[in-house]
C-alpha cells in the first residue's frame, strides 16, 4: 500500500513541516484540514469527556486526515501530559478499525530526534543521517524566520500605512516556503520580506494604542483557531500584541532561559510548575514591568498546569497593578462570549489608561 503522511494542524508550522516530511520519507504528505467545528466535535465524539482542547482537535484532525487518505500519521505532542496522548489516540484509532500506521516521536514524555529518524528511516530506507539532520535544520530556519516575522507583525500592524498589508506580505512569505528549501534561500526570503513590511510602516501613527500580552498554554496560543483567532481580533482593532511562546521559543529560548524564568518566578513558585506554568508567570511579570496595559491568559479546559498559574497570575496582577483576562476553551464554549468579554476588557483597558493619563496631567500642572 502507498503510504500517505498526515499530522495535526499547529498553527502556520505545516507549511515547512509538510516540505520536510516530504524530503525525508519520500512519500506523498497531506495536510490535515484546517480546523473547524466539524473538527472539533468530529475529535470530541471519540475522546474522553474531561480531556483538553488539544487532545480532541489533534484526534479530529487525524480521523479528517484518514478520510482524505493517509494512512500513515505522525504525533509529537509533549511538555504536560499531552506527551502520553499518542499512545491513547492510537488506541482509539485502532479500535475504530483504522488500518493506519501510527508514529509517536514522544519517548518517556519528551521529544526524540533519534526516534524521529528511524520512523523516517523505515518509510524511506535511503534516508542518510546527515541528510536528515540537514532537513532538520532548513525547518528550524524557517521556524525562526516565520516566528521572527510574526513578532514584527504583531509590535507594528498598528504602525501599517495600509490596514492589513503586512499580513498580506507574510502570507507570500509563506507561499514561497516550499519553493525555498534551504537555509540561504529561507534567509534571504525572510529579509526580502521584512524590508518590505519596513517600507508599509509609519511609526507616527496610532502611538497611543494599548499593549496587552498573551500568555497561557502552547496549543491555545500557537493554534489560534482554538482560540477563536483572538490574537488577529486584537491587531485588527489597533492593539500592539505580544507573545512569547512559539516553535523558537520551544525548541531553543526555553531551554536557554530556564534559569532566567525561575529567577523572575521564584518570589511565586519555588519550583517548576510543568509545561510552560513557571514561562507564564515570568513573562506576566515581564509584560508588567515593559508597561503593558494588560495580560490575556489562554488554556484549554482541565488543563492542569495552567489551572494551578491561575491564582498565582491573580497576585501577580494585583502586586504588578496589571489587569488579567482568563479565557478557558473547551468543546462548549461559545465565539460570542469571547468576543463579550475581550470587548469590555479592551474598553477597561481604554478608560483605564485614559484615567492614569489625566491623573498624570493633573499632577504636572499642581
Amino acid at each position: 500500500m502507498k503510504k500517505v503522511i498526515s499530522f495535526p494542524n499547529f498553527g502556520n508550522y505545516y507549511i515547512p513541516l509538510k516540505t520536510f516530511l516530504s524530503k525525508i520519507t519520500k512519500c506523498k504528505v497531506i495536510t490535515a484540514p484546517k480546523n473547524t467545528k466539524k473538527t472539533l466535535e468530529l475529535g470530541s465524539k471519540y475522546s474522553p469527556d474531561f480531556v483538553c482542547l488539544p487532545f480532541k482537535y489533534t484526534l479530529g484532525n487525524y480521523l479528517e486526515s484518514i478520510e482524505c487518505g493517509a494512512n500513515v500519521l505522525v504525533q509529537a505532542g509533549g511538555g504536560c501530559r499531552y506527551g502520553y496522548y499518542g499512545e491513547i489516540q492510537d488506541k482509539i484509532l485502532k479500535d475504530l478499525d483504522y488500518d493506519i500506521t501510527f508514529i509517536n516521536l514522544m519517548e518517556n514524555g519528551s521529544f526524540s530526534l533519534i526516534k524521529f529518524y528511524k520512523s523516517a528511516k523505515r518509510l524511506n530506507p535511503n534516508l542518510s543521517f546527515i541528510n536528515f539532520i540537514h532537513n532538520v535544520l532548513i525547518t528550524l530556519t524557517a521556524f525562526i524566520c516565520m516566528d521572527k516575522m510574526d513578532h514584527y507583525v504583531r509590535a507594528n500592524s498598528k504602525y501599517e500605512i495600509n490596514k492589513g498589508t503586512l499580513n498580506k506580505i507574510k502570507s507570500r512569505f509563506l507561499d514561497f516556503i516550499p519553493n525555498n528549501f534551504s537555509i540561504i534561500k529561507m534567509i534571504r526570503l525572510y529579509k526580502r520580506n521584512k524590508q518590505d513590511m519596513k517600507f508599509n510602516i509609519d511609526k507616527k501613527i496610532n502611538k497611543s494604542t494599548i499593549k496587552i500580552g498573551l500568555i497561557g498554554e502552547l496549543f491555545s496560543l500557537i493554534e489560534k483557531s482554538s482560540s477563536y483567532n483572538i490574537e488577529e481580533y486584537l491587531m485588527n482593532r489597533g492593539i500592539e500584541v505580544k507573545r512569547y511562546t512559539d516553535i523558537t521559543y520551544l525548541l531553543i529560548g526555553k531551554r536557554f532561559n530556564e534559569r532566567k524564568i525561575l529567577n523572575k518566578s521564584k518570589r511565586y513558585a519555588k519550583y517548576k510548575l510543568g509545561a510552560d506554568s513557571s514561562d507564564n508567570i515570568a513573562h506576566a511579570i515581564e509584560l508588567a514591568e515593559l508597561g503593558f496595559d494588560g495580560i490575556i491568559h489562554l488554556k484549554p479546559f482541565s488543563c492542569s498546569p495552567e489551572i494551578n498559574t491561575v491564582p498565582i497570575l491573580q497576585r501577580v496582577s494585583e502586586d504588578y497593578d496589571i489587569p488579567v483576562l482568563f479565557l478557558t476553551f473547551d468543546s462548549q464554549y461559545a465565539k460570542g462570549a469571547v468576543d463579550t468579554r475581550i470587548e469590555a476588557f479592551i474598553d477597561m483597558l481604554i478608560m483605564r489608561k485614559e484615567n492614569n493619563l489625566n491623573e498624570e496631567r493633573i499632577l504636572s500642572r499642581s
